[in-house]
C-alpha cells in the first residue's frame, strides 16, 4: 500500500485550527512567563477560562464547562491554590461542594492572558492584514455561534 504525504495534500479546517491554537497557546505561556506567571500551564487554562467573575465557582460548574471530569478539575483547583492563584473552599449554600475563588495574583494572571492573546491576534493580523483577520474572526465568530449557541454559555 502506497503512503501518501499529508504535507502534500489540503490540510484540513481541524488541522489548521489545532496548529493555529498549539501556536497560540505556546506564545502565550511563553510570554506568561515573562510577565511574572512562570508557573501558569497550558492545563490550568481549563480553570482560568471557565471561572465566573464574581461570587467564585463551584469545581463541578468548570468541569462540566470545560468538558472535564470533576476530579482532573479538582486537581487544577488544588495545584493553582497552591501556587496562590485561587482560594478553594466550602460553597456556603451546600457544605458538599466546593467553591474556587480567584486571589489578587490569579486576577492578575488572568488580566495577562487575556492581553498576551489580544497582543498575539494582533501579530497575527499584521501578517495576514487587518482586514483578512477582521473577517476570520468574524467567520469563526459566525460558525461557533451557530455551532454552540449563545458565545456566552460555552467555554471559550
Amino acid at each position: 500500500m502506497e503512503r501518501t504525504n499529508i504535507t502534500l495534500q489540503r490540510r484540513t479546517l481541524g488541522g489548521l485550527l489545532r496548529m493555529l491554537e498549539e501556536t497560540t497557546r505556546s506564545r502565550v505561556y511563553a510570554r506568561m512567563a515573562e510577565a511574572g506567571f512562570p508557573d501558569i500551564r497550558p492545563a490550568h487554562s481549563s480553570l482560568f477560562r471557565n471561572m465566573t467573575t464574581s461570587g467564585g465557582s463551584r469545581v463541578t460548574d468548570l468541569a462540566e464547562r470545560a468538558q472535564m471530569t470533576k476530579q482532573s478539575m479538582g486537581y487544577l483547583a488544588d495545584s493553582l491554590e497552591a501556587l496562590g492563584y485561587v482560594t478553594v473552599g466550602p460553597d456556603p449554600t451546600d457544605r458538599r461542594a466546593k467553591l474556587v475563588w480567584f486571589t489578587k495574583r490569579g486576577d492578575a494572571a488572568g488580566r495577562a492572558m487575556a492581553r498576551l492573546s489580544a497582543e498575539i491576534e494582533r501579530e497575527y493580523a499584521a501578517l495576514i492584514g487587518e482586514a483578512d483577520m477582521a473577517q476570520l474572526r468574524r467567520s469563526l465568530e459566525r460558525l461557533a455561534e451557530r455551532l454552540i449557541g449563545d458565545p456566552g454559555s460555552a467555554p471559550a
